[in-house]
């Protein structure tokens, strides 16, 4: 690499930062104005996480509250995280991959949805047979492939939303 490649380069990382800085700023601002007009208590966190804005609404009171916009299997949450996505997209005019989590519901998932990855790479090192999961949404899916290739196998989606699952596949 030249030199004039590493400066383009590294000019290239801190504009993909300030914008996706920017979208959990207004992210924030959004989610602000909901748990105003819920009057639900919460503290908003912002972060980059793999090329991603993260924000997260948490609480000090157990989040009991904050409960409710997860909802059933995290239903709420994500009609939340698409409607947060469009006032970013509304403001910037880019589309967003902005991920959400409330009460720490989703890095409970990922927990959970990792170990189900790994189990299943297990079971299919094991019997040489492909394992087909059950329906998930794209979240889901995508943490179940990463726990699948980091246990050295492959996986594909097959089917149609919203009863597209994960099939795990031998070496």
């Amino acid at each position: 690499m030249t030199e004039g490649t590493t400066t383009s380069a590294a000019a290239e990382g801190a504009d993909t930062l300030n914008r996706l800085e920017q979208e959990g700023e207004i992210a924030a601002d959004y989610l602000e104005g909901l748990l105003d007009i819920a009057d639900l208590d919460g503290d908003i966190d912002m972060d980059v996480e793999a090329d991603r804005a993260a924000v997260s609404i948490i609480s000090d009171s157990g989040g009991r509250d904050l409960n409710k916009l997860v909802g059933r299997d995290g239903e709420v949450l994500e009609a939340l995280q698409e409607l947060t996505r469009l006032a970013v997209h509304r403001e910037t005019g880019d589309r967003s991959r902005l991920m959400l989590d409330i009460a720490g519901y989703r890095a409970k998932k990922r927990t959970e949805l990792s170990e189900l990855g790994a189990k299943a790479a297990a079971e299919v090192k094991n019997t040489g047979e492909s394992v087909k999961l059950s329906a998930m949404t794209p979240f889901e899916r995508k943490v179940v492939h990463d726990a699948v290739k980091a246990a050295g196998l492959r996986s594909e989606s097959e089917g149609e939303e919203p009863q597209r699952f994960v099939v795990v596949l031998p070496a």
